[in-house]
This record gives structure tokens, sequence and C-alpha cells, in this order.
């Protein structure tokens, strides 16, 4: 198993273990450090670095920015100690990420004649809606069906959200965080145009579970021309941690302070 999952989701966002659960999950799966990412939301600790239960949490983030040509992309920030400005920019997020999912929800219960009976506040997502109409008595669709015929774009349900510019998002992860990469490149629909970011970032995520076999050999290559370290992590949204992930070398190398 990996010495360090760098991308983990918790409650606090669309992933299914309690923050506070995440260092149990850790020990099971043999992980010494985990980076806790929710999307768009810092974790309730400013240290960049804690220590909970014999495991090392880092304090991450994963923002989703926009590039002018219209890529969104995802970036990970590492080591996090909160600026003034990138509190007020997740706060934006935040907000119009709830009246974002009160508008989804109201849709998809006006449209399917049932009450969803969820919370909508900070980390709300689409996953939340999807995972609530499946698990509704009352209805047809389970969780992919939702977003394919109801929440994902083109969906009757579907609601767009603001995002912030890949500039702005670089800048304000840069100046709180100790590294910042980019995740899961080879995701994109357009990955040589994802990676040509990386020449204005500190590091892309080179270790990730793709579920399929894939050509890694582009990001290997942007490693060597814009002299990137390697993160990498499991993207877990549920207690399976250490599915992908960094060695106790590659961590080390990060140089994240504790």
């Amino acid at each position: 198993m990996p010495y360090a999952d760098l991308h983990v989701h918790t409650t606090r966002s669309d992933g299914g273990v309690e923050l506070e659960a995440v260092p149990e999950a850790a020990r099971r799966n043999d992980v010494e450090v985990v980076a806790v990412t929710d999307h768009d939301r810092r974790q309730p600790f400013d240290e960049p670095v804690v220590e909970r239960d014999g495991v090392t949490i880092v304090h991450g983030i994963e923002l989703r920015v926009e590039t002018g040509d219209g890529l969104r992309v995802d970036l990970l920030g590492y080591g996090l100690e909160p600026t003034p400005d990138l509190e007020a920019m997740l706060e934006g997020i935040q907000t119009n990420r709830r009246e974002r999912g009160r508008a989804i929800v109201d849709c998809v219960e006006d449209r399917l004649g049932v009450d969803l009976g969820v919370t909508v506040g900070d980390g709300f997502g689409r996953p939340h809606v999807a995972r609530a109409v499946a698990d509704h008595g009352d209805t047809d669709y389970d969780y992919d069906g939702t977003f394919t015929e109801l929440i994902g774009g083109g969906g009757p349900c579907f609601v767009p959200r603001e995002i912030p510019s890949f500039e702005r998002g670089q800048r304000l992860l840069s100046e709180a965080a100790t590294i910042v990469s980019l995740a899961h490149p080879l995701r994109y629909p357009n990955p040589e145009r994802a990676l040509a970011l990386t020449a204005d970032l500190d590091a892309v995520e080179l270790h990730y579970p793709y579920g399929a076999p894939v050509d890694l050999e582009p990001v290997e290559r942007a490693i060597e021309t814009n002299a990137l370290a390697v993160t990498g992590g499991s993207d877990a949204h549920d207690d399976r941690l250490g599915v992908a992930g960094l060695t106790a070398e590659e961590y080390q190398d990060l140089e994240i302070p504790a």
C-alpha cells in the first residue's frame, strides 16, 4: 500500500467518511499520511499538517478552475494555511454551491414529485442529490441514471455553477499552500492542454486510479519539462484509502511543513 494518500474526500464535500473517521480508515488501510482535499472547501483547522491518532493529516483542498478557453481542471493544494483572500473566494464558491444545490433539488423534487429530504449546506454538490434520488423508494433512477438523465450537463435539472479562473485560483492557492498540483491530468477532455498548465504549477498527480490502463508518458514528460514534483492519491470518496498514492520518499520530497 502507498505510504501517503494525498487525494481523499470527506462528508465536508462529497465523500462518505467523516473527517474524524479518517485516521481509523488510514490505519485500516496501512496508510501513514492522508491529505484531505475536499472540493472548494478548507478544513476546520489552520495548520498545514496535524497529527490525529497516529496518522499525519495534510490540510488540502481540491479547487475547480476554468481557463480562458473553457477548459475546467482541478487544482490540489497541500499544506494549506488559508489567507483572507482565499477564504473570501471559498466563501463565494460555497454561497454559489448552496444556491445551485437548492435550485437542483427543487427541480428534481418538482419533476419527480418526491421530497428528497436533503439539507443543502456548505460542501453540497450534485452527488448528494444523486445519492438521495437513488436511495428514495419512489423513483426509477439509480445514482448514475440521475446524473445522465436529470442533473448532468444538458439534463432538465442541470444548473451551472460559477468557476474561478485558473489564474485567480492558482495565485490564491500558491499564496496559501506549500504545493499546488494538477489533479488527474488524463481525465480531462484535452489532457495535453491540461498538462500545459503545469508550467505554472508545482506538481502534477502522477499516481491515480483511472480505472483502466493509461499511457503516463505525457505526464512523465511534463514532470521532466517543467521540473514538477509528483503527487498521487486514490480520490477516495469512501473508506477505501490507499488505492493509489506516494511512497515515503516521494512524500518527503514534497517538503510539506509539519
